[in-house]
C-alpha cells in the first residue's frame, strides 16, 4: 500500500534541503497531492513569518461554529425538500456538502458576505494572507524543481488585474446514504494550485492513483495542497491534475476550508517554452488559452474528465496573440 507523501518543509534550511526538493518533485510528478506538516515552523524559518497553530484553531473553531449558527438547519431544509434521506439509488447530479465562497484578489468580498461575524471576516482575512505567501513560496519551489527562473509561475498567472484567489468553506455532514450520496463527486481541479485546511478527525477525502482510490489522512495543522489543471498545462504534463472526491460519512461533520491561487481571468496560458524546449521527444501537447474562457467550460464540464478540456480549448487556440511570459 502506498503512503501518502507528508512534507516537512522545515527541512529546506539545512542539509536535507536537496532529498525534500526531490520529495516534493516526486509528488507533483506522481501524485499531484502532498501535505505540509508544521507549517508555522516552515514559515518562520523560511520568511520570518508564519501561519501560527493559534491561527488556525481559531479558523477551525469560528468555521464550524458559523456552520451551526447559519448553515446547519438550511442544509436539513435542503435535504427533506429533496427527500434525500430516503434515496433508493445513487445520486449523480448532487454534493451532500453545505459550502460558501470568499474572494480575496483581486478584490475582496469578505464584506459583503451575510450572516459573518466580524471575528470571523478578520481571521478568515488574516489566514487568507498567510495563505497567499504559502502559495507563492511553494510556486517558487515549483520553479526551481522544474529549472524555470524564479517567479515565473506567478508571472504566468497574472493578468491585467493580478491573480484571482479564493476560499470555498465546506461542511460535510453526517450522511444517512454515503453509498449512494458522495460528499463531493470525482474532479479535477480547474485553477492553479490548491491550499486545504481540513478537519483533522473526520475523514473523506481521496484521490485517484493508479487506478486506485487513496485516503487523504487528516493531520491536525497541516496543509493540504494539491496542483489544478493550469500547472498541468504550464508544465507541459509534467505535473498533473489528480481526481479526487469526498466521501460522506455516517458520523461526525467534516470541515473542509480550500483556497484556490489561481490565474487572473485574462492570463493566457501555455506550456513554459523552456519545458518544452526540455523535452525532445515531446512536443508541446497542451493548448494556448485564456483562463476565463477554460473557467466557462470547465463550469459544465467539472465532474467529467480533463482531457477532452484540453482538446476543446485547442478549437481556440489560433484565435490567442501572445508574447513571451515576462520574468523580469
Amino acid at each position: 500500500m502506498e503512503i501518502f507523501p507528508v512534507i516537512d518543509l522545515s527541512k529546506l534550511n539545512g542539509e536535507e534541503r536537496k532529498p525534500t526538493m526531490e520529495v516534493i518533485n516526486d509528488a507533483c510528478e506522481n501524485w499531484g497531492f502532498f501535505e505540509f506538516v508544521d507549517v508555522y515552523y516552515l514559515q518562520m524559518k523560511l520568511v520570518n513569518h508564519g501561519i501560527s497553530h493559534d491561527l488556525l484553531d481559531a479558523v477551525e473553531r469560528l468555521t464550524k461554529e458559523h456552520y451551526r449558527k447559519c448553515m446547519e438547519q438550511r442544509f436539513k431544509e435542503m435535504v427533506a425538500s429533496k427527500g434525500l434521506e430516503a434515496v433508493q439509488s445513487e445520486i449523480d447530479d448532487l454534493d451532500w456538502e453545505s459550502t460558501f465562497y470568499l474572494r480575496h484578489l483581486p478584490e475582496s468580498n469578505l464584506v459583503e458576505i451575510p450572516d459573518l461575524e466580524e471575528d470571523y471576516r478578520k481571521t478568515m482575512k488574516e489566514f487568507a494572507l498567510e495563505l497567499e505567501k504559502l502559495a507563492e513560496q511553494l510556486l517558487d519551489l515549483l520553479c526551481e524543481n522544474l529549472g524555470l527562473e524564479k517567479g515565473y509561475l506567478k508571472k504566468a498567472f497574472c493578468g491585467s488585474k493580478g491573480l484571482t484567489f479564493g476560499t470555498k468553506i465546506s461542511n460535510y455532514p453526517p450522511c444517512p446514504k454515503p453509498d449512494l450520496i458522495k460528499g463531493l463527486r470525482a474532479h479535477t481541479d480547474a485553477g492553479g494550485i490548491i491550499l486545504l485546511f481540513q478537519d483533522d478527525k473526520v475523514s473523506g477525502l481521496q484521490l485517484l492513483k493508479d487506478g486506485q482510490w487513496i485516503d487523504v489522512p487528516p493531520m491536525k495543522h497541516s496543509i493540504v495542497i494539491n496542483l489544478g489543471d493550469q500547472l498541468e498545462v504550464i508544465t507541459n504534463g509534467k505535473y498533473k491534475s489528480v481526481l479526487h472526491r469526498v466521501l460522506a460519512q455516517t458520523d461526525g461533520t467534516r470541515m473542509s476550508i480550500a483556497s484556490f491561487y489561481n490565474p487572473g481571468s485574462d492570463a493566457v496560458i501555455c506550456p513554459a517554452p523552456e519545458l518544452v524546449e526540455k523535452e525532445e521527444k515531446k512536443s508541446q501537447v497542451y493548448p494556448k488559452f485564456v483562463f476565463e474562457d477554460y473557467m466557462k467550460l470547465y463550469a459544465g464540464l467539472k465532474f467529467q474528465a480533463k482531457e477532452p478540456r484540453f482538446e476543446a480549448m485547442k478549437a481556440v487556440e489560433s484565435t490567442i496573440n501572445m508574447g513571451p511570459v515576462a520574468t523580469a
